[in-house]
């Protein structure tokens, strides 16, 4: 006799069925496959292997209510404070709680067109958190850049958010370059405070010979931030990502790739920054399912105080991806006895003509270097400074552009400066 066990309902996952039941929009048949396939699987719990370390369904006690549709009073608003926010690229489109306003957005270069997902394909990823965003993320930005089509110009997608009181944004991009196509792109987070929960899709098609630059910047405040990549890419296409975290009460950033055509690369990097009772968790998986595929991964975490760092990177040579080169690295330095990191890098190699290796490390600021620092007269946080800042630049130097490089190095200065004035350590 076969015995199912039900699990009960959080309250979290019953206010979620219930807004679902009384959302208005549109594509409602792939909306609703969207959340039948989120009840199916629930809130994520440590019981799911990719989220070992994040027991989302536990820490999401409640489930805030649903942005809504920004009105005239809102966007105006939005445009007085993006006026004061420095620009990270040379052109800003903009979501508002989760809608891609055009009246904020600069025009796109010739050959780039950018609208709403009305009528966009299923994301088709098996993960609770995209399935919540496949069903309450509306009138998100979708961008088309057509074959051979190259921008000078960076383009920086900014989510805002407006809402002050509590609200569950679900922000969607959606990316297609042609073949030939190149693209340079930021993504940064902007205005949310702890009473916000975000949950953010970007999902990126490069077809044959595109090549994609993109970074995102985690720097605000928001409760939540669950945001997911999905990037599929075609032969000898190439994707470069960086993110900088420095933000938010719990910030869960995972990635989806699959190296679909033959010789297409890959390098994904990034920066945590990581204070207080913070948690951040980067979790990624990288298919090879072609030959000739090339997959780098690189990341750096700074833990303090009482914060937990987290890296998942998993990378899949499927049978016949003969010829893979994959590079997996995780480095973390904690400066707290109570800070900690959980690493687990991956490997599952299913051909036998391949060059693959990870590997990861945790540890202190070294002593010795704080003793010489010091005994050339630099004060204690000012040494320490100096060699975290050293740390953090070596991820950061995977940033192409050296403009973008000298924003996120201030950042990271920022960062340092104001845990100094805290008199963290």
């Amino acid at each position: 006799m076969t015995v199912h066990r039900t699990i009960a309902k959080t309250a979290a996952e019953t206010t979620l069925a219930a807004q679902f039941a009384e959302f208005q929009g549109p594509d409602l048949e792939r909306r609703a496959a969207g959340f039948k396939a989120f009840e199916a699987a629930g809130l994520p719990t440590r019981r799911i292997e990719a989220w070992h370390y994040t027991d989302l369904r536990s820490v999401m006690s409640t489930a805030a209510p649903l942005a809504s549709a920004p009105g005239a009073e809102q966007i105006e608003a939005a445009r007085k404070q993006l006026k004061t926010r420095k620009r990270l690229a040379d052109l800003r489109l903009v979501l508002l709680d989760g809608r891609f306003i055009a009246e904020l957005s600069d025009p796109t270069p010739k050959g780039v067109m950018a609208g709403t997902l009305a009528g966009s394909p299923p994301l088709a990823q098996a993960d609770a958190v995209v399935s919540l965003n496949e069903a309450f993320a509306v009138d998100g930005l979708a961008l088309l850049f057509d074959a051979g089509v190259r921008p000078t110009e960076r383009i920086e997608i900014a989510h805002f958010v407006s809402a002050a009181s509590p609200a569950a944004i679900y922000s969607r991009v959606s990316m297609t370059l042609l073949a030939g196509a190149a693209a340079q792109i930021v993504e940064t987070f902007l205005g949310a405070n702890a009473d916000c929960q975000r949950n953010a899709v970007t999902r990126l098609s490069l077809g044959e010979g595109a090549r994609c630059s993109h970074v995102s910047v985690i720097d605000d405040e928001p409760g939540f931030h669950l945001e997911s990549q999905i990037a599929i890419l075609g032969a000898e296409a190439e994707f470069d990502a960086f993110a900088l975290v420095a933000g938010g009460k719990l910030t869960r950033r995972q990635i989806f790739a699959r190296l679909a055509g033959q010789g297409a690369k890959i390098a994904l990097s990034g920066l945590a920054l990581i204070d207080g009772r913070r948690h951040a968790d980067t979790s990624l998986t990288v298919n090879h399912g072609a030959p000739g595929g090339q997959s780098r991964e690189f990341y750096k975490h700074i833990v303090a105080d009482e914060a937990t760092g987290v890296y998942q990177g998993k990378v899949i040579v499927e049978p016949g991806a003969q010829k893979t080169d994959g590079g997996m690295k995780s480095q973390a330095i904690l400066l707290s006895p109570n800070a900690a990191m959980n690493n687990r890098p991956e490997l599952e190699i299913f051909a036998d003509d391949v060059v693959c290796g990870h590997g990861a490390t945790v540890g202190a600021l070294d002593r010795d270097q704080l003793f010489y620092l010091r005994a050339r007269g630099l004060p204690e946080k000012e040494a320490e400074a100096m060699l975290l800042e050293a740390f953090g630049s070596e991820a950061i130097e995977r940033v192409g552009e050296e403009a973008l490089r000298e924003i996120l190095r201030n950042k990271m200065r920022a960062w340092l400066s104001l845990r100094a004035e805290q008199g963290g350590r």
